[in-house]
């Protein structure tokens, strides 16, 4: 019974990640050749709207280092009707004396200071507070928003009323080391094939926090950001969504972005990420189980599947690591020597990222210089999952709940280099 058992993980282990690889693959490419092959940007319609006054918002904390880059840079976006609105919230460098030197030099720009780290959901509701804007582009203190980025995120919203938010398509701008490269390929190869599938299949699991727009009135409908998730973002979109606005992805609109590029830095950021997706999994389960959000369960499904995968690799990582130290029965022997499946597993994963790259190069002409370097990558992807989300569970069940989520300094890579973005 435990032979079969095992044979039972081990399949699942293998047919998991071989399945969603093939099935991101599918769904990116379709996304492609009938929602962006071709496609042109038009004002036409955004003129008949009346170029509706957007407000970019900027959530800082200890961002001393990239906020006058970021600020310049907002204020040349290629949109006429616009204002910027950046929040320090309680930051404890010099964050606060840069912003306010650069609200005498750049007319459009309001700055709000919180006197304590109040968290990202808290600055982005307070500045949907302090502005008028019917349309809200929300990005990260370090992001590069791409100069047309409102002008196609925008059409979505006048072409469709039910749309509450529209989510862009992140480019890492860290690449002076393999772990950052690395990363470029997997803002393509999974996070893009993901992104494009979902929106085949009509829901989307998350927004990108470090670029995407809102609509007001949706966000007003919905109660706003949640103070307490660790994922803002995730939480949002589940929030719309769960209250019938559509999200949709744009990936004409991009954000030039910092990632970690130190194996610590990057293990923090997907942890939160982790307990930011388990949270919302346990937040709305209950709504889920009502049958009232049918459109929803894949999203559902697929994350909880995830869960389920990390477990049982670590599982069988684990009885493996046992056997080479001591005998274990003959119906608890695992082998990790990749046969011929593990061999179609590895084809798989190059056949990705050779897709989402072949895919994202129109929006990125540098990103297939980065092919060799993220080839590895969509296995590094599921380790890293795997190790995050078995950690992740317990805190997030046996942690406490309702406490305010607060900003940490993140990692942003090594920053001697990053002249990547399209200035």
């Amino acid at each position: 019974m435990m032979h079969a058992l095992i044979n039972r993980l081990q399949d699942f282990v293998f047919f998991y990640p071989f399945f969603m690889s093939y099935l991101w693959m599918i769904g990116g490419v379709v996304h492609f050749l009938v929602l962006e092959q071709g496609r042109t940007r038009s004002q036409t319609a955004l003129i008949r709207a009346g170029m509706p006054k957007v407000a970019v918002i900027v959530p800082c904390y200890n961002e001393e280092s990239n906020a006058r880059r970021v600020l310049s840079h907002l204020a040349t976006l290629d949109y006429p009707n616009y204002e910027i609105i950046a929040i320090n919230d309680g930051s404890r460098d010099r964050t606060g004396e840069v912003l306010n030197a650069l609200s005498a030099e750049i007319a459009r720009l309001t700055v709000v200071h919180h006197s304590k780290n109040e968290g990202k959901a808290i600055g982005l509701t307070t500045a949907t507070v302090v502005t008028d804007a019917p349309y809200l582009m929300c990005i990260d203190g370090d992001s590069l928003l791409g100069r047309d980025a409102i002008n196609w995120m925008l059409e979505h919203f006048i072409s469709d009323p039910n749309v509450g938010a529209v989510t862009g398509n992140p480019r890492i701008r860290t690449r002076t080391s393999l772990l950052g490269r690395m990363q470029v390929g997997e803002f393509s190869s999974i996070v893009g094939l993901i992104k494009r599938t979902q929106q085949v299949y009509g829901r989307i699991f998350t927004v990108s926090g470090v670029i995407t727009m809102f609509r007001k009135s949706a966000l007003a409908d919905v109660g706003y950001w949640s103070s307490d998730m660790l994922t803002e973002d995730i939480d949002i979109s589940w929030k719309l969504q769960c209250n019938d606005w559509r999200v949709a992805y744009e990936p004409h609109a991009l954000s030039w972005i910092l990632m970690p590029e130190t194996v610590k830095g990057l293990y923090k950021q997907r942890l939160r990420w982790a307990k930011g997706g388990i949270q919302v999994l346990l937040k709305y389960s209950r709504r889920l189980l009502s049958g009232s959000q049918l459109m929803m369960w894949p999203l559902f499904v697929e994350y909880a599947l995830g869960i389920a995968w990390a477990y049982s690799m670590s599982f069988i990582l684990l009885l493996a690591v046992i056997n080479a130290f001591y005998t274990l029965p003959p119906d608890w022997h695992v082998s990790l020597v990749p046969h011929w499946h593990g061999m179609l597993l590895v084809a798989t994963c190059v056949l990705q990222i050779f897709v989402g790259c072949m895919i994202d190069r129109c929006y990125d002409e540098k990103l297939l210089l980065y092919l060799l370097d993220s080839v590895w990558y969509p296995l590094a992807f599921w380790l890293i999952n795997m190790v995050t989300t078995v950690v992740a569970l317990p805190m997030v069940v046996f942690g406490r709940r309702g406490k305010r989520a607060v900003w940490t300094s993140p990692d942003r890579g090594i920053q001697h280099e990053q002249r990547h973005a399209r200035d």
